[in-house]
């Protein structure tokens, strides 16, 4: 049996893991399902190639980083790319979904993200059009591991990248002062307001932290595969897949949801067909829902 579809559902995995890290804490937190976080993903893949371009037409050609398909433009890209989608994020939640969360209906709030996302996604696609975009077109030359595995530099350098920054954000959470204060109110927001948390605080840095992580699932699909308008869309029930697979709230279990899904969804094209790809993560979602409605991490809230 060829073993291929492990490294490939690694890499899906991964870029599902780290966009639902943002809707797990968008969800705990503000109690609300945001269904434009996707949009937020291409957004912020295109605002890194604006800056790649940008550099490009200032220094011209730049050579890449040793055997990889990427030289330092692209690195100093994602860091402007993580800003702007965590700041777009942020301004998107004070020009719209605060004046709504303070009415008190959730659903409201749900609804107007279907409506942002629609709107973010056709204002791309105008500025951009549909035509597929790419941050290189060299082509690497995968190398065999054996049983049948092969991975190429990108791959690996991505994979490392993912675990450092699950690292990163687990640590925060667990080991910082802010990251106490966003599980004391995601646990109950008006107790963790009476005890002196800043709310607002919070808030703030669950839209830059969920928005920049968001942006840099992006780029690591348009490094493996290509930048379209509609790649967050696609993106949009895997990572809900994954934040309820692994536990509305959890950080490792978002991440762990999308291994198992990006696994599973490679080993259907393996095993079944890729016609069966896009309907793993829905059956995935379905019995969880059924079976353990509150994910492998998640806890009965009291």
């Amino acid at each position: 049996m060829n073993l291929q579809f492990i490294v490939d559902g690694l890499l899906t995995g991964s870029m599902v893991g780290l966009g639902a890290i943002g809707v797990t804490l968008t969800y705990s937190i503000l109690r609300f399902s945001n269904f434009a976080h996707g949009d937020f993903m291409a957004w912020g893949t295109y605002a890194t190639l604006t800056v790649v371009s940008a550099i490009g037409a200032m220094f011209g050609k730049i050579a890449p980083i040793g055997a990889l398909s990427f030289g330092w433009p692209l690195i100093v890209a994602v860091i402007v790319g993580m800003a702007f989608t965590g700041f777009m994020a942020l301004v998107l939640d004070m020009i719209l979904f605060a004046r709504l969360r303070a009415k008190g209906q959730a659903i409201i709030v749900v609804m107007a993200s279907f409506g942002a996302s629609m709107a973010l996604r056709s204002l791309l696609e105008f500025i951009f059009t549909s035509r597929p975009a790419y941050f290189s077109r060299a082509i690497q030359i995968a190398m065999p591991v054996g049983f049948g595995i092969r991975i190429t530099p990108d791959q690996i350098v991505l994979l490392l990248v993912t675990a450092a920054l699950v690292l990163t954000v687990h640590l925060l959470i667990t080991r910082t002062q802010i990251g106490r204060s966003m599980q004391a109110v995601s646990q109950n927001a008006a107790l963790a307001r009476v005890v002196g948390i800043d709310v607002a605080k919070v808030v703030r840095v669950t839209w830059l932290l969920g928005g920049s992580l968001a942006c840099v699932a992006g780029v690591m699909i348009g490094i493996l595969v290509q930048i379209r308008p509609l790649m967050g869309f696609d993106m949009l029930l895997p990572m809900f897949a994954a934040a309820i697979l692994g536990g509305i709230g959890s950080v490792p279990g978002a991440v762990l949801g999308g291994l198992i899904i990006g696994l599973a969804e490679s080993g259907a094209v393996q095993l079944i067909g890729a016609e069966w790809r896009a309907a793993v993560s829905f059956i995935i979602l379905m019995a969880v829902l059924l079976v353990r409605p509150i994910g492998i991490f998640g806890v009965k809230e009291r």
